[in-house]
């Protein structure tokens, strides 16, 4: 699967940045955490499989690695964007992306390049399977009230499904899959593991506070909104994701085995259809 840099823009409108979600005002806050955490994530990732850009002697993973270098650059970019109207709207985007960008910045300085890379495998993992809730269940991102906001979403499912091996591909060519590499491999999915959840959850209590509609803490009902998408059936986008997390201890494991291509039909006739999203207020 060779992915493809796209370079695309979605006007999202501002006013509907914390209350965009059908699930509720809650949810919504939730995705816009993960929107924070993406810029810097994916300008780590781009760090780490540089790392071995002359290492890579396959001339077509090579092409894929530019690909995927391009497709986590305009992620980016478009977070950027959707990141900057959070903060306009009163949520603290810029310093917890500081914060983020510092426990990075870190790990670059203080780990070896194997290390960095098996945090970049294990979280591209993680995006993977998320992905592919949101491609499986229009419940995950679809029927906004602002739909470029649905449509970006939408495209990054479709893109971090279409390069979803590219870094798990160079970290077996280069390091390997004997017992050291598998070690790294799965150290670097449970600490990428502890590290992603408990700043999110930070995060995401932070976003609470600051937002006017939810401060300090939530509502309940917000609180049983939030629950039933991440955990129950409504539509238990972690819950229903568990097994394929798990699915990356295995031995032998390729992501792949969890093999959801057929979703990556629709990318022409979605990209075509972006002409058609309203202008932004």
């Amino acid at each position: 699967m060779q992915p493809v840099r796209r370079d695309l823009s979605f006007p999202i409108d501002k006013k509907n940045i914390l209350d965009w979600h059908p699930a509720g005002r809650q949810v919504g806050l939730f995705m816009n955490c993960m929107s924070i955490l993406f810029p810097v994530g994916e300008r780590f990732f781009i760090s780490s499989v540089r790392n071995y850009q002359d290492d890579i002697r396959d001339p077509k993973l090579r092409e894929a690695v530019r690909a995927f270098i391009g497709q986590e650059a305009m992620h980016g970019r478009e977070h950027e964007i959707y990141n900057a109207a959070l903060q306009e709207a009163g949520i603290p985007a810029e310093k917890m992306e500081a914060e983020v960008k510092g426990l990075l910045d870190f790990f670059r300085k203080h780990t070896p390049r194997s290390v960095q890379l098996s945090g970049t495998v294990a979280l591209e993992h993680f995006t993977a399977i998320l992905a592919n809730q949101a491609l499986s269940d229009a419940r995950v991102v679809g029927g906004s009230k602002d739909p470029a906001m649905s449509a970006m979403w939408r495209w990054h499912a479709l893109e971090e499904t279409e390069h979803k091996a590219v870094a798990f591909d160079v970290y077996r060519a280069v390091e390997g899959n004997d017992l050291r590499a598998e070690a790294i491999r799965y150290a670097g999915q449970v600490l990428a593991s502890v590290i992603l959840f408990s700043k999110l959850a930070d995060m995401y209590l932070r976003a609470l506070r600051a937002d006017p509609e939810t401060k300090p803490f939530g509502s309940l009902r917000g609180w049983r909104q939030l629950g039933g998408f991440l955990l129950g059936r409504s539509p238990g986008v972690f819950r229903r994701a568990f097994r394929e997390y798990l699915d990356y201890f295995r031995p032998g494991f390729h992501p792949w085995d969890h093999d959801n291509r057929a979703f990556l039909k629709e990318i022409d006739d979605f990209v075509a259809q972006l002409d058609q999203l309203p202008k932004a207020a």
